[in-house]
């Protein structure tokens, strides 16, 4: 287990739709700040393909398939669902040691 701090990921399971597929698979976004919600990680990457892990595709015509890594792109997609968390790890791929390192506090209100 990976006792550094350091920069840690959400892993979220997702349901993405284009034209022509659903796929559901796993996305792996920031923990925190800025691009840690899924509209905004979308939106950042808007030209870009997604990393999606541990992939269901489904062409809308029928069958089904199974891939363990899909680039998507995000110019393809019209609809994009969370479907649950998976929980946070550090870079290594490991859970945080302390949780409570992942706890962001705001600051007191002015007195």
């Amino acid at each position: 287990m990976s006792d550094t701090p350091g920069m840690h990921f959400r892993r979220l399971r997702v349901r993405l739709e284009t034209e022509l597929h659903v796929i559901e698979g796993t996305l792996q976004l920031p923990s925190e700040g800025y691009r840690s919600r899924m509209t905004d990680f979308l939106n950042a990457h808007d030209s870009d393909f997604l990393p999606v892990t541990d992939a269901t595709v489904r062409p809308r015509h029928g069958g089904e398939e199974h891939h363990e890594y899909l680039a998507v792109s995000v110019r393809h997609l019209v609809l994009g669902v969370e479907l649950g968390s998976l929980g946070t790890f550090d870079a290594a791929g490991e859970p945080p040691s302390d949780p409570l390192q992942l706890v962001s506090t705001p600051p007191p209100p002015p007195a």
